[in-house]
């Protein structure tokens, strides 16, 4: 019988490096052809939205999909994971904390392979639960030294920077302008609601890399075309679904500034197939969408663990294999 597993399995069960375990090898994976990713396609209601990503994997040996609705009471997110040989339904998994683990551990593997490896210093954009695990995630993989964030709210954003101080143990800045979030930094996060952009070109520094995981869709840009036309390498976690979803590359590509044969996929880059970047001063982006691949490796990596612990409650849904 598959595995049902609630939020706090998988809060009990997953740490941001197993995330970024996940993550990694599946981005490879990806590179080197043995797996398949389809873009999220979304089904707009009066008062709601549904969202469906799926993939498989043949190394792994799984394929699934997440489908998750939106609406003004919130998001409600759920993986399904299948086994690729007997088509048997492995588990089903709530993916609130899964997803916000593994759009974290997109970036921390960006970093990896983008950033300086003498990096420390880091800038974010975003107060929220996203931004959260993308400080998480950069913290895993850099000696992060010192930290400020921005946020429009100055109480929200005071709280966030005392709690995250107290979680990473590195001292969190709260600052009261944009522009004074990516000035000096060596690693910059945006992960907003923003429509508009929050960071501009003019503020960043040579060598710097960006991590630009915030929005997926069209109509919204975390950055200007400014920050876009001075990026070395741009790196995504699939162009297929960046073509539909990538707000913050769209205006640029309209404009000429860059094509789509000049973006490279984060897995090209992890399989040694493209460089992250060419020179110590060369701004590198990662523009994160989120893909089904990561969703369900992660997703496998947890339902493993549960098996392990003996954790999680069993569904009979059908007799399997009839």
């Amino acid at each position: 019988m598959p595995l049902l597993l609630r939020e706090h399995h998988v809060t009990e069960l997953l740490d941001i490096n197993t995330a970024i375990e996940a993550v990694e090898e599946v981005l490879r994976d990806q590179a080197e052809g043995s797996a398949t990713n389809r873009p999220r396609y979304r089904v707009a209601m009066p008062a709601s939205q549904l969202h469906v990503m799926a993939a498989g994997d043949k190394r792994l040996g799984v394929c699934g999909l997440k489908v998750y609705t939106a609406s003004r009471k919130g998001a409600r997110f759920l993986v399904l994971l299948y086994d690729a040989e007997s088509g048997d339904m492995l588990a089903m998994i709530e993916a609130d904390r899964l997803g916000q683990m593994r759009t974290g551990a997109a970036s921390a593997v960006a970093t990896k392979y983008m950033s300086r490896e003498s990096a420390d210093t880091l800038g974010v954009y975003g107060t929220g639960w996203q931004a959260e695990s993308q400080m998480m995630a950069v913290c895993a993989v850099r000696q992060i030294k010192s930290i400020k964030v921005y946020g429009r709210n100055s109480e929200r954003r005071e709280a966030f920077a005392r709690r995250m101080t107290t979680l990473l143990r590195t001292e969190v800045v709260p600052v009261a302008s944009p522009e004074e979030a990516a000035r000096g930094c060596s690693i910059i996060v945006t992960a907003t609601s923003a429509r508009e952009p929050v960071l501009k070109g003019e503020w960043i520094e040579a060598g710097a890399h960006l991590n630009v995981a915030g929005s997926n869709f069209l109509s919204k840009a975390e950055v200007d075309v400014e920050t876009i036309r001075r990026a070395s390498v741009i790196a995504v976690d699939s162009i297929e679904q960046s073509k539909i979803e990538a707000g913050d590359l769209m205006p640029a590509i309209e404009r000429g500034m860059i094509s789509w044969e000049s973006v490279t996929e984060l897995g090209r880059i992890i399989a040694g197939r493209d460089p992250g970047r060419t020179s110590e001063d060369d701004i590198t982006l990662f523009k994160s969408n989120g893909i089904a691949l990561e969703d369900i490796s992660t997703a496998l990596r947890v339902y493993n663990l549960a098996r392990e612990r003996g954790i999680g409650e069993r569904v009979e849904l059908w007799q399997q294999g009839s």
